[in-house]
């Protein structure tokens, strides 16, 4: 959509942070570090890793290769997630945020999404765990869909707020709670029905196509991701709470990277890889919207306030130029590569 506002010739705004990062490990880390670290001041890492993080040593030394990977002149700080398994050790994730090692706990439903398979298949078997994470203002990530093959796969955010999401807030009332990658405009009423408690973050690629983008002139496994893009009501519904200015949404991309090769076969990898495209397509989302004068509290301002982190001192301008990057990220030693996620219209913005 054209906005009716005239446009600025830049937009200058605090360095925004990244509320969901997947960064894998080895090559792909090296690959992806820098791209996050170019645009964002902080990032909440994913810890489903293989295998995934779920002690604390594992997160500071996962920490520290992500530091590792990122090019020296560039100010990045890493922030690091437990991943939640049934029987989740309480004084482990006490520990760990005790000590400035985790900032969150994140929860996947067993079998949910790319490495999934350790998730927890039950809130019972994590409920001290929770408990936990509550006495000590933790919050917890989750990956809003049920697992149940008998529920579409369309309809599995949904689902989940009614039958896991709401009587997990009944039940501990003083944790606070992301709801990840929101696809719905029943995941965007979901927090706006639980200020104080609740945040949610909201991808760019989510912004900018709906579900007949994967199928527009055949199957394209770019743009193939869980949480699935669902129909245009949702899209509109998510674009309209992002470029809202409510305090509730902020900046969380999902950037999940896979080669090329793992996407383009017969079972392809869910995941988009947007890391070096993020605040370029959110500033096209924002400026179509003429919500330009709200870009910085989404991207800027409303997580660290979520999580009680200060925001970052120093900015970033954007100007109005089109959007000019590789089609490709090379993966080193391996002879494969990354494809980036590029919306199906123009991008007008750039670094």
């Amino acid at each position: 959509m054209a906005s009716a506002h005239p446009l600025p010739a830049s937009i200058t705004i605090r360095r925004p942070d990244d509320w969901h990062v997947h960064l894998r490990d080895g090559v792909m880390l090296a690959a992806c570090a820098e791209h996050t670290a170019r645009q964002f001041g902080r990032a909440i890492i994913m810890p489903n890793l293989v295998p995934p993080v779920t002690k604390v040593a594992e997160a500071s030394a996962y920490r520290e290769r992500i530091r590792a990977a990122v090019p020296k002149e560039l100010k990045f700080e890493p922030l690091m997630t437990c991943y939640l398994t049934d029987g989740a050790d309480p004084a482990e994730l006490t520990r760990g945020k005790e000590e400035g090692v985790w900032v969150a706990a994140k929860l996947y439903p067993a079998h949910a999404t790319t490495n999934s398979a350790h998730g927890v298949t039950s809130m019972d078997r994590v409920a001290k765990g929770l408990e936990a994470m509550e006495k000590a203002g933790m919050p917890l990530l989750v990956h809003g869909e049920v697992t149940d093959p008998e529920v579409d796969i369309f309809d599995r955010e949904a689902v989940f707020l009614d039958k896991v999401l709401a009587p997990l807030l009944r039940r501990h009332e003083g944790l606070k709670i992301v709801l990840e990658h929101i696809t719905t405009r029943e995941g965007v009423a979901f927090v706006e029905a639980n200020p104080g408690r609740m945040g949610g973050t909201i991808t760019p690629h989510h912004l900018s196509y709906n579900r007949n983008a994967l199928f527009k002139g055949g199957i394209r496994p770019h743009f193939y991701c869980l949480p699935i893009a669902k129909r245009e009501e949702h899209r509109l519904a998510l674009r309209r709470a992002a470029t809202s200015g409510g305090s509730q949404f902020f900046l969380g991309t999902d950037t999940a990277p896979h080669t090329t090769d793992t996407k383009e076969c017969a079972c392809g990898c869910a995941g988009v890889f947007n890391a070096p495209v993020a605040m370029q397509v959110y500033t096209q989302v924002f400026a179509e919207e003429g919500a330009l004068a709200h870009l910085e509290a989404f991207a800027s301002l409303n997580g660290p306030r979520f999580y009680g982190l200060p925001v970052n001192e120093e900015t970033v301008t954007l100007h109005a130029k089109p959007l000019d990057i590789p089609d490709v990220v090379a993966v080193p030693g391996g002879g494969k590569d990354i494809t980036v996620f590029r919306p199906d219209t123009p991008v007008d913005w750039s670094f």
